[in-house]
């Protein structure tokens, strides 16, 4: 296939694949120990309330919060200490007017008492503390079902699980969680001057450094990377290789092959893989622009640019989302931008989304955006840099100065 680009706008055509994609529907069943990061198949509602018991939030003393009312440093309440409340243990003294009693953090609160005085705001005198500030009823204690009451959701559907929801989950009692297997996505590359990155390469030959970096991405979203090597520049074999992989797998990434180059036969290859086909040759954005992505029979295709740093920008905006996607992840609003402040003139083109490397940098307090131009082939360009800037498709570039999203490279 030899015919010229057909551009979409990256957003169009990211939700063009997924609508045209459906999830992974394979499930296991693994332990909350190894659930990090794996997407949740079905959601999990709490079978019970958490907490069970108010507890104390701080170190201090247990009291009714009327009885420090109107207390200072200047006109202390005097309470009569009446005991300890134990660790792990169900308090059997009473708290009553007039009265205290000692408490830890994390300790089940006495009956009686629906406050807790700071340490740091009382002075031991005998057997009485002396208490310099006065309490609101509830302060410093956690109450009943503050954390969740039973019966709600505790973690919806195709939540990928963070440290936190690992933790909420302990909580529960729950040791094993249902998840969606991970998607298995096939890596071809491609090109009579590519070689394995062990092999020395001669003149005008190079390492297949897209193999490896699109597996990390892919690693990184969620996926299982699969590497079927490197096909020379044979349509046939190509077309063979594609069908093998694709087979095998949930989706296949090809690296290079996606220009309009009469020697590039990515296009007209996947236009035989399945249907629909083709929803996008060329995006509206740099670098990246000759990419090819397709959908053959249920299974997503994502032609990628040879260049590295070209490949790795477009893995990295439509294949790593892409493959949440297939593996169930409802995906929110992207939280991986940051404000910063441009420290050079930026050109760009409306109509297509730029993605330059920057080195940041702190300055007065502030965080600044330092732009690093080069190449579409240099993947040094990106280890030099800390992050992306991102100028939007609107824009006809970005002055220094201005406030920017940039997104962090890690």
């Amino acid at each position: 296939m030899n015919k010229l680009f057909t551009v979409l706008p990256p957003s169009a055509a990211l939700a063009a694949m997924r609508a045209a994609t459906p999830v992974v529907q394979a499930t296991e069943s693994i332990a909350l120990a190894d659930g990090l990061d794996r997407v949740l198949a079905c959601g999990v509602r709490a079978d019970q309330t958490l907490p069970a018991f108010a507890r104390a939030t701080m170190d201090g003393f247990a009291v009714r919060a009327v009885d420090t009312h109107g207390a200072s440093e200047s006109s202390p309440a005097y309470l009569e200490l009446i005991g300890e409340v134990l660790m792990g243990t169900v308090p059997t003294l009473v708290v009553v007017s007039g009265t205290a009693a000692r408490i830890h953090t994390g300790a089940m609160l006495p009956a009686g008492a629906d406050a807790v005085v700071m340490v740091e705001e009382t002075n031991a005198r005998g057997t009485q503390i002396e208490v310099l500030t006065s309490v609101a009823s509830g302060e410093d204690v956690l109450a009943i079902g503050e954390d969740i009451v039973a019966g709600a959701e505790a973690m919806p559907r195709g939540r990928r699980l963070r440290p936190a929801d690992v933790g909420a989950l302990a909580a529960l009692g729950c040791t094993v969680v249902e998840v969606y297997r991970r998607p298995r996505v096939a890596i071809l590359s491609t090109g009579d001057e590519v070689v394995p990155i062990d092999a020395q390469p001669q003149l005008a030959q190079v390492r297949d450094i897209n193999g490896l970096t699109i597996a990390a991405t892919v690693r990184r979203a969620g996926g299982e990377p699969i590497s079927f090597g490197i096909v020379r520049d044979d349509e046939a074999e190509l077309e063979s290789r594609a069908r093998t992989a694709l087979d095998t797998a949930d989706a296949l990434v090809l690296s290079a092959g996606s220009s309009v180059s009469a020697r590039d036969y990515t296009a007209g290859v996947v236009e035989r893989l399945g249907s629909p086909g083709i929803l996008a040759h060329g995006l509206a954005i740099k670098p990246g622009k000759p990419t090819v992505l397709a959908v053959c029979d249920g299974k997503p295709i994502v032609g990628l640019p040879g260049n590295p740093a070209s490949a790795l920008v477009v893995a990295w905006r439509m294949l790593a989302p892409l493959i949440r996607h297939l593996g169930g992840e409802e995906l929110r609003a992207a939280s991986d931008r940051r404000d910063a402040i441009l420290d050079a003139n930026v050109a760009s083109r409306p109509g297509r989304e730029d993605y330059i490397p920057v080195h940041l940098h702190d300055r007065a307090g502030e965080l600044h955006a330092m732009p690093i131009f080069g190449a579409s082939n240099l993947i040094f360009t990106l280890v030099r840099a800390d992050a992306l800037l991102f100028v939007p498709i609107d824009r006809s570039g970005l002055a220094s100065g201005e406030r920017v999203n940039v997104i962090p490279l890690d």
